[in-house]
């Protein structure tokens, strides 16, 4: 099985579990080994107070990318830490993207930057993930 297909395996099988990033209205637009990229599109429902998308969402959208890429080796990997800064508020009808990269993996733990963009390619976000290798896999790799 080559990596791309170990990571494509791994995504379908979180991403069948995966209510929560499905009822906020994401996508899974690619996954590659350490790397994610998933989107949605800012509704009514994802503005907070000031009329802009709730930080809140785009954390989730974030974090969801930082999740597809960690365990992208069909090796169980949870969050341990996660950072977020704001740059640029998201708008309605606006795709926001976030796009998770590898930046390094040892032992049992990995780091992982996410950079969520707009539709006009201005950063809205940079997130960083820490994860963790646990114990189990996404699916039996000897079928």
């Amino acid at each position: 099985m080559t990596p791309q297909d170990r990571a494509e395996k791994s995504a379908a099988a979180m991403w069948a579990g995966d209510a929560a990033s499905k009822w906020l209205g994401m996508t899974l637009d690619a996954v590659g080994p350490g790397s994610a990229t998933l989107s949605f599109q800012v509704q009514d429902h994802h503005l907070n107070g000031h009329a802009i998308c709730h930080g809140g969402y785009i954390f989730t959208l974030a974090d969801s990318a930082f999740a597809f890429a960690c365990n992208s080796y069909n090796q169980l990997a949870v969050a341990q830490e996660n950072q977020i800064t704001f740059l640029s508020p998201g708008k309605l009808n606006e795709r926001l993207t976030a796009m998770a990269t590898e930046t390094a993996r040892t032992g049992r733990s990995g780091v992982y930057d996410v950079t969520v963009t707009g539709q006009d390619g201005r950063k809205v976000a940079v997130f960083r993930g820490l994860s963790r290798e646990v114990k189990g896999q996404h699916f039996d790799e000897a079928s």
